[in-house]
């Protein structure tokens, strides 16, 4: 699964993209972005993402 989507806001984060802006390097899956990484669009923690598929 290589896509997960924000509950709140809708971002979605794509292990292929990353999100370089806050230090995550693109192919970083999801279970391996740190606990403390927040959604850099609304600020919620990983708990509020769920898989898209």
């Amino acid at each position: 699964m290589g896509k997960y989507i924000c509950d709140i806001c809708g971002y979605v984060y794509e292990t292929g993209r990353g999100d370089t802006d806050n230090g995550i390097e693109v192919g970083t899956p999801f279970d391996e972005i740190p606990d403390d990484w927040v959604c850099p669009e609304c600020g919620v923690g990983k708990d509020n993402f769920s898989p898209l598929e």
